[in-house]
């Protein structure tokens, strides 16, 4: 089990005239984790992403033989996409946090992957629409501990001019994760897709999309052992550093002193967390219904989308990561203190056509085209969007803040995006055949709005990195 780093302490001349207190003021230097030890635990961190993102992703691929088996409609599908995913994140989402602020990091995360593993796994022994929502609430209740303790350990990990492609390169976990869960849950399709339920030890006859919800949740168990061999960093970017600074304090951060923080930064913050927001209905409703789109715009199979999905995802995404953090490091190098929201404005600007459009081609290797064209551009931002959130929050609340943005996105992505598209198909567009129309209108309306949004909060933002850098 690994240990804090030591810290360094020196003393520093006060300058005559400067208050003194009781002589030189004494600052307490904290030593960055040794390079090996800091990318090891990126390489954890992306392990655990990639089965996050595969165990809640996995069920996009499964609309068809979960609604036939379960005799369940659009809509019910996509509240157990969206709404059963995330509705105890509003319960526990901020007491987790708080124990983030306060507690060890990595076990936090480490119960938060057992958690989901194993209710992913008990989707698969769902038969009903009750006992899978509730099992869709478990994985939302587990994912909820890894987004804010995760980001938390990076800042104290790599310099803030390193931060960035840090998260980039622990994003190709999200995008493995993404892409494998394509492949795996079409592959296992495929490959029982001649027998009408397989039987399985211990557990009896399953449905073939039963057995994916096992393959995919089960290992994640294995996975979570890994998070005992990381390092717990010390804690730095505090805005009023305690003695013994580095050790995580006693008990979080009041709740008072973080909404009032968010309120005086809120010409920072509220930019952020909205075009967030509606950003990640357009997104993940795109991630969670292109499947389905597929099958009934071009009457493609499961397999077949899986397939070529899978691989787009896998060769496309991974592109534009480390680009734009790159990027966001020469904007920094150049002065600028928007750089990391500057380079998220760029790629949404690019991700914003690629997302109106595939719905709307005439064929399916046009329309998989832009769609990869989606993936390619909106992975510019992953790393300098995440990085920028930790810039501008100091230590003491990062936990809190980070679940409140988490919240929005999970709530908004994860949870509305799904049930959104249902609806627009269900009420709106009166067809579930036409599904890609309730794509092209959400993204045709909501991202304008997205861009507009983001540009508007480039200069507060600005302003909020340039006060940061008072921060111990």
């Amino acid at each position: 089990m690994s240990t804090p780093l030591e810290t360094r302490s020196s003393r520093t001349a006060t300058a005559p005239g400067a208050p003194s207190g009781q002589g030189a003021a004494e600052r307490t230097e904290l030593a960055w984790p040794r390079p090996a030890q800091a990318w090891y635990a990126v390489g954890v961190f992306a392990l655990g992403l990639m089965f996050n993102f595969l165990d809640r992703g996995v069920i996009g691929l499964l609309v068809q033989p979960i609604e036939h088996d379960l005799h369940l409609n659009d809509t019910q599908v996509g509240l157990l996409m969206g709404p059963a995913f995330i509705i105890f994140y509003v319960v526990l989402g901020l007491p987790i946090a708080r124990l983030v602020d306060s507690r060890s990091r990595r076990a936090i995360i480490g119960v938060g992957v057992v958690l989901w593993s194993l209710t992913t796994a008990l989707c698969g022994l769902a038969r009903s629409f009750g006992f899978f929502f509730l099992c869709r609430i478990g994985v939302g209740v587990g994912e909820a501990c890894n987004g804010p303790a995760t980001y938390s350990l990076m800042a104290d990990l790599f310099p803030k001019e390193r931060l960035a492609r840090a998260i980039s390169v622990m994003q190709f976990g999200f995008v493995a994760g993404s892409g494998i869960s394509t492949l795996l849950a079409g592959a296992i399709i495929s490959f029982v897709s001649h027998v009408d339920v397989v039987h399985v030890p211990l557990v009896g006859a399953l449905r073939p999309w039963q057995v994916t919800f096992l393959a995919v949740g089960l290992p994640g168990l294995v996975v979570a052992l890994l998070y005992t061999t990381i390092i717990e960093p010390l804690r730095r970017g505090r805005m009023n550093a305690p003695p013994g600074a580095g050790l995580p304090a006693r008990r979080a951060i009041p709740l008072r002193a973080v909404a009032r923080f968010i309120n005086q930064n809120r010409t920072t913050y509220a930019p952020m967390f909205l075009s967030l927001a509606l950003q990640s209905i357009v997104t993940f409703g795109i991630l969670n219904w292109s499947a389905t789109f597929f099958v009934r715009t071009y009457g493609w199979t499961i397999p077949q989308f899986a397939l070529a999905n899978g691989l787009t995802l896998l060769v496309l995404m991974p592109i534009g990561l480390i680009p734009g953090s790159m990027l966001a490091e020469h904007w920094t190098r150049q002065g600028r203190d928007d750089a990391h929201m500057r380079v998220t404005l760029l790629s949404s600007l690019a991700y914003a056509p690629t997302a109106i459009v595939f719905a709307m081609m005439p064929s399916a290797p046009l329309a998989l085209t832009f769609l990869g064209l989606g993936y390619l551009v909106s992975s510019l931002q992953f790393g300098p969007i995440n990085a920028a959130m930790q810039i501008v929050t100091p230590n003491e609340m990062r936990g809190q803040v980070t679940a409140l943005y988490l919240f929005i996105f999970n709530t908004f992505g994860s949870g509305l995006a799904p049930l959104v598209i249902a609806l627009v198909t269900n009420r709106i567009i009166g067809s579930e055949a036409k599904i890609g129309e309730s794509i092209v209108l959400t993204a045709a309306v909501l991202e304008p709005l997205v861009l507009i949004i983001m540009w508007a909060g480039l200069k507060p933002y600005a302003r909020s990195v340039a006060r940061a850098r008072a921060w111990a």
